[in-house]
């Protein structure tokens, strides 16, 4: 699995440093070309010279190699652009700060920011270190970036202390960056259709009617199944968000457009990802000119509204045997038995159920608590970040395309 992938190994200043010799070797024994960036505080662990001769490559360590700047050129740009990872182990209290504030002041956090490929954090510290509240913070803010951390072990530690904050062990890192890639491969081939954000139902120019969704859990599921190959179309309503690179966006803002959109790419589709909130209703009629507070009654103004299209249940009609359909479900009350309803109801593969009134879950934040609901039954998943959760929608498609496939039926039919 790791044959001819590139993969830098970064290494910060940790007693835990010296297994970083023996991930390396690990990482060569199968078949990876490995080059290393250290930082200055890691050479005093171990010498540079001992992975340039392990990686038969020269190490990144001075940000101008030769001292100079105009000499210097783009060497990070292209060592970012050459790896398909990177993994840093040890990663120090103070590297895991830098790159989680966007502080790139040495070859490694450099190397790390221009990345394109996946990177993997690996965390070293003492007990009381890997505990206090700001690591913590910055670790939960690499993930909301899509940065893989790879929990520390517990035990005896440097300090005489025992705790967690523990290296992990090199063939359990490797066995993550087997893993990563492959998952990069469980999508080659497939084209993969997404629903994301709110819509905007027009009263007026100035006016409408939509709800909270940020769009986040949309994006980071266009973002990993990216990353597993796929071809991603991503059907967006109106969001703050950075559009994913990678992917083929089309903007949208009513419910009647994504529902037009919908129509087009899905027949193309192999899984079809409904997690857009679209708006219920909209108005009967929108006003051409911005409404005055004149033209309201003398205490109310009663706006007429129809239902809009439902689109996850066109879609769950119309659909091929072959095609996987994945919905969403948000509630306040009665989750569970909303979600199993709504997988029957629009003939679904998989519910992705989430509580509205949670802390640390429903729109805007980083986190969510989902519930994955199938014909089979249901896998309550812990608080984690929106990227983890697709992680774990994604892994749950796979099994269920194995089964599709399989010729096993997985939903029920009305």
């Amino acid at each position: 699995m790791l044959e001819s992938k590139k993969i830098i190994v970064g290494v910060t200043g940790s007693i835990a440093a010296y297994k970083a010799v023996y991930l390396t070797r690990e990482l060569l024994q199968r078949g990876a070309i490995v080059r290393i960036s250290m930082t200055e505080a890691a050479t005093q662990f171990v010498t540079s010279l001992t992975f340039a001769s392990l990686s038969k490559h020269p190490v990144a360590l001075s940000m101008y190699p030769d001292g100079t700047h105009e000499s210097s050129g783009s060497w990070h740009i292209d060592w970012a652009l050459w790896a398909d990872a990177m993994v840093i182990a040890p990663a120090s209290a103070s590297t895991i700060a830098k790159m989680a504030n966007g502080i790139s002041d040495n070859a490694l956090t450099v190397i790390a920011t221009a990345l394109r490929g996946k990177l993997f954090v690996a965390p070293a510290m003492d007990v009381d270190m890997y505990n206090y509240p700001a690591l913590k913070r910055n670790l939960s803010t690499l993930r909301s970036f899509g940065v893989e951390i790879i929990p520390p072990g517990t035990g005896d530690l440097a300090s005489g202390l025992v705790g967690e904050g523990r290296l992990a062990e090199p063939d359990e890192i490797v066995e993550e960056l087997k893993a990563y890639f492959a998952r990069s491969l469980s999508l080659r081939g497939k084209h993969v259709l997404i629903t994301a954000g709110p819509t905007r139902e027009p009263i007026d120019p100035v006016r409408y009617i939509s709800n909270h969704s940020s769009g986040k859990m949309g994006y980071a599921l266009a973002e990993e199944a990216r990353d597993r190959g796929a071809h991603v179309t991503l059907v967006s309503g109106p969001t703050a968000l950075e559009l994913p690179s990678g992917v083929h966006v089309v903007s949208v803002v009513t419910a009647e457009e994504m529902a037009s959109a919908v129509e087009v790419y899905c027949q193309g589709a192999d899984i079809i990802i409904a997690s857009a909130a679209v708006a219920d209703f909209a108005p009967v009629a929108s006003a051409e000119q911005k409404m005055k507070r004149r033209q309201m009654g003398a205490d109310e103004m009663l706006i007429p509204l129809k239902p809009t299209q439902d689109i996850l249940k066109a879609v769950g009609r119309s659909r091929r045997d072959e095609q996987l359909l994945v919905g969403f479900a948000l509630e306040t009350d009665n989750l569970i038995e909303s979600a199993q309803a709504k997988l029957i109801e629009k003939k679904c593969d998989l519910i992705v159920a989430n509580p509205a009134a949670e802390e640390g879950t429903g729109f805007g934040g980083e986190t969510n608590r989902v519930t994955l609901v199938q014909a089979d039954g249901k896998r309550e998943l812990p608080l984690l970040t929106k990227r983890e959760c697709a992680v774990e929608i994604f892994e749950a498609i796979d099994r269920l395309a194995q089964t599709k496939s399989q010729g096993v039926k997985t939903r029920h039919i009305n």
